[in-house]
């Protein structure tokens, strides 16, 4: 049975809207269609057609996959690396295995709106599975195939300690633990080290041996201090607007310092760390996706789309998020893109594959 996991609800967006996360999500896409041939790679050197030959049926799971459509894009790289794999061989399309996708969020996700949009002309069977990826989803033994974009930095809850007034890691004035005190950042990152133990070893479980597991992560380099990566600036950005709004009284100062978002953005020297100590997985592929300065405009709608839901549960209906948004997007666009650093705004792709000693 799956793990009766309690997972932060970190609902994006639903629908077609204006805000909603089908026409705000190009930044994920494009990050999905820049890995295909890093998933062709993946899928050609490192995957072993023994590990489901007896079943002939492969099944690929989608970690995160939200309400689509990149979730389509995703496994579809998947199947077609699959398929190439076996053309190059000299195999024929009869000694293809069945495809099986299963497409996992949170239980709040709109998997209806999903099925809706499932391609027409796709060669897999679709099944929906509800639930935290922090713990069992699936039977053992029963993936091939495992993928997750944009999700990995989700923490299962926002630590304890930072919403603790009387804990030296109370986070005052701060909506994350960018430019924080040292506590703070320490309190997120034991969060993050834990998740990723939970997230492990349930995939662990779950994958078979000579099984692949794909990430795309937003990611801290190396040597880079966390305040200076262009997802925690606009993170602080974003902060630095709710204090604002509090300033003015549309807020209470008190529900500023008690909002907190769960996300932690680590180096893959940390990454890495996590994945050694867990020992269940080997590090097969790293490689940076080049990111494309976005727009002040699409990047505050794709902050929006992705946190509205917690901070309407936070603060009330009653709260205005043109106000925020829209304040958000000016402080975009009056000096904080002029000072994009590519480098400094990373995203890694790293492929794990399953051993076979635990």
């Amino acid at each position: 049975m799956a793990d009766n996991h309690q997972q932060v609800v970190f609902p994006v967006i639903g629908g077609s809207g204006e805000y909603s996360y089908s026409r705000n999500s190009a930044f994920q896409r494009n990050a999905i269609e820049a890995a295909k041939e890093l998933i062709n790679k993946a899928i050609a050197e490192k995957l072993d057609f023994n590990i489901f030959s007896s079943s002939k049926t492969f099944r690929v799971a989608d970690l995160g996959c939200s309400e689509g459509p990149n979730t389509f894009v995703a496994v579809q790289n998947i199947v077609d690396g699959v398929v190439l794999k076996y053309q190059s061989q000299g195999l024929g399309s009869e000694q293809l295995p069945e495809f099986q996708v299963f497409s996992s969020d949170i239980n709040s996700n709109d998997f209806n709106k999903l099925f809706a949009s499932l391609p027409s002309e796709r060669r897999y069977f679709a099944n929906g599975v509800p639930g935290s990826f922090h713990g069992r989803l699936f039977p053992s033994g029963s993936l091939h195939f495992v993928h997750s974009s944009y999700s990995v930095q989700i923490l299962s809850r926002v630590p304890k300690e930072v919403e603790d007034k009387n804990s030296p890691a109370w986070n005052k004035g701060r909506i994350h633990y960018s430019n924080a005190s040292d506590e703070v950042f320490r309190a997120y990152e034991a969060q993050y080290f834990k998740d990723m133990e939970s997230f492990l070893n349930a995939r662990a479980k779950e994958i078979v041996h000579g099984g692949l597991m794909a990430l795309i992560v937003p990611c801290c380099p190396n040597g880079t201090p966390h305040s200076e990566i262009f997802v925690n600036r606009a993170i602080e950005l974003l902060g630095s607007c709710f204090m604002d709004l509090a300033k003015k009284g549309t807020i209470s100062e008190e529900k500023v310092d008690s909002f907190n978002l769960p996300l932690f953005n680590a180096p893959f020297q940390q990454i890495e760390g996590v994945v050694k100590q867990n020992g269940c997985f080997s590090v097969e592929i790293v490689e940076t996706i080049p990111q494309v300065k976005p727009q002040p405009k699409a990047f505050s709608s794709a902050m929006r789309v992705g946190m509205e839901g917690m901070t309407k549960d936070h603060f009330g209906d009653e709260f205005n998020l043109d106000d925020l948004f829209d304040l958000l997007r000016k402080k975009f666009e009056e000096s904080f893109f002029s000072t994009f650093e590519p480098e400094k705004s990373v995203n890694l792709f790293v492929l794990l594959k399953r051993i076979a000693n635990n």
